[in-house]
């Protein structure tokens, strides 16, 4: 999974996360809308769940890719 990750350029992921993580931008991101609604306990609609999934899978990515980099290159502690 890393090295597929990896493929996938820093840069492009960033834009995916901004613009699926914010649209539709008016009148609510459907991330916060669907996040809020998860927490309320009201997410229970398989499209609204499939929604969540979409606008939420390139932020996702985008943190996994960044803690990835970000261990990478730590130094090894000897033990």
């Amino acid at each position: 999974m890393k090295k597929l990750l990896f493929k996938i350029p820093t840069s492009t992921l960033v834009i995916a996360a901004l613009f699926l993580g914010l649209a539709p931008f008016v009148p609510e991101p459907h991330l916060w809308e669907k996040t809020k609604m998860l927490f309320d306990g009201s997410l229970s609609k398989p499209i609204d769940i499939f929604d969540l999934f979409m606008h939420g899978t390139p932020l996702i990515l985008l943190i996994i890719k960044l803690l990835f980099i970000t261990l990478d290159k730590q130094p090894a502690t000897e033990k």
